[in-house]
C-alpha cells in the first residue's frame, strides 16, 4: 500500500515541528472542524475529546499516555499523513510532572475586576501557591424554576505538595446583581468555615476552610463543601470554573428544573475572562435534565458551561 504524501505546505512543518504547529497546520490543510475530526477518530474507536484536540493543537498539553499516542497514530490516518509523521515530532515520552513545578497563574488572571479579587485575597494572605494540586473536582449546580442558580456542590480531592498545610481556599463570584452578603457557605465533610471575606461591588465571596487535620507532602484529602446561592435578578446563563494551577481531573454537571430547560447548551475553554472562548463544543441534555463536561490534566484555565433560554 503507498504511503501517503505531504502536501508541499506541510511538509516543512512535519519536518521540524513542534508537533502542535504541525498539528494545527494539517488540520487547517484538511480543512476539518474539531468536532468533526473528534468522529472520525470515532468510527476507527479511537475516543479523544474535543478539548483534547484543541490542547493539542495549541501547545497546551502534549500526547503521553498510551490511548493518547493511539490517537495521534489515528490522526495521521484520518488527516491523510504519512505514517509517523506526526509521532516521531513528540520525541520520548516524559515523567509525571511535579505538582510542585506546575505553572501558577495569579487569581486576577482568572477573575474580574482584578482588583477586588487581589484585595479580598490580601486579607487572606498568603503565598501564590497554596501548597495543593486538584486531583478531583466534581461539581454539582442546579438551576431552578426561575431559571436562576440554587446552589452549587463539591466533592474536592486535593495533594500537597508542601508540608504544614491545613486550610483552602474557596472563592465564588454570583451572577450580576446576587446580594453577596445572603450566600451562605456550607463546609460538609472535613473541614469547617474559617474567615469569610466579601466584596458585594464584584459580587465576590472568598471562604477560607479548614481542614481537620495538617497535611504533610504527598497527602491526599477529600473536601465536601457548597455555596447556597442569592439569585440574581436575571436569568443565568453560564457557570465557569477558574484553575489557577490547572487540575487532573475535572467534571461540571448542572441539572435543570424540568419546567425550565434551555434550548442550546454549550461547554467551552477559555484563558482570560474576557477573551473570546479557545473552543465551544454543543452538549445534549440527559434524561435527568442535566449536562455534563469532564476534562483532565488541565492547564491553568476557566472551563465551563453556558447556555441559552430562547
Amino acid at each position: 500500500m503507498q504511503q501517503p504524501t505531504a502536501p508541499p505546505e506541510l511538509a516543512p512543518v512535519l519536518r521540524t515541528g513542534p508537533f502542535h504547529l504541525a498539528l494545527r497546520a494539517a488540520i487547517a490543510a484538511r480543512g476539518l472542524a474539531l468536532h468533526r475530526l473528534r468522529e472520525r477518530l470515532a468510527q476507527r474507536g479511537v475516543h479523544v475529546g474535543v478539548t483534547s484536540l484543541s490542547y493539542w493543537q495549541q501547545g497546551l498539553r502534549r500526547p503521553e499516555r498510551a490511548e493518547s499516542l493511539r490517537a495521534v497514530a489515528a490522526l495521521e490516518e484520518v488527516l491523510d499523513l504519512p505514517e509517523h509523521s506526526l509521532t516521531r515530532l513528540l520525541g520520548p515520552r516524559r515523567g509525571a510532572p511535579d505538582p510542585a513545578a506546575r505553572p501558577v497563574r495569579p487569581y486576577r488572571d482568572l477573575i474580574t475586576p482584578a482588583e477586588a479579587v487581589d484585595g479580598l485575597l490580601a486579607v487572606l494572605s498568603g503565598p501564590p501557591d497554596t501548597g495543593l494540586h486538584t486531583v478531583t473536582h466534581i461539581e454539582r449546580i442546579r438551576v431552578g424554576a426561575d431559571r436562576r442558580l440554587q446552589r452549587r456542590d463539591s466533592q474536592h480531592v486535593l495533594r500537597a505538595h508542601r508540608d504544614g498545610i491545613d486550610r483552602y481556599l474557596a472563592i465564588y463570584q454570583g451572577d450580576p446583581g446576587c446580594d453577596i452578603d445572603r450566600v451562605r457557605v456550607r463546609a460538609e465533610e472535613n473541614c469547617r468555615p474559617g474567615r469569610i471575606r466579601r466584596d458585594p461591588a464584584s459580587h465576590l465571596l472568598v471562604a477560607e476552610l479548614l481542614l481537620d487535620r495538617r497535611l504533610r507532602t504527598g497527602d491526599t484529602h477529600l473536601l465536601g463543601y457548597g455555596f447556597d446561592e442569592s439569585p440574581s435578578p436575571q436569568p443565568s446563563r453560564e457557570y465557569v470554573r477558574g484553575f489557577n494551577a490547572g487540575a487532573g481531573q475535572y467534571v461540571l454537571q448542572v441539572t435543570f428544573d424540568p419546567a425550565a430547560l434551555p434550548v442550546r447548551c454549550d461547554r467551552f475553554t477559555r484563558r482570560t475572562p474576557d477573551q473570546s472562548p479557545l473552543e465551544t463544543e454543543e452538549l445534549t441534555l440527559d434524561g435527568h435534565h442535566c449536562a455534563h463536561l469532564v476534562a483532565a490534566d488541565l492547564p491553568p484555565c476557566l472551563l465551563g458551561l453556558r447556555w441559552d433560554w430562547e
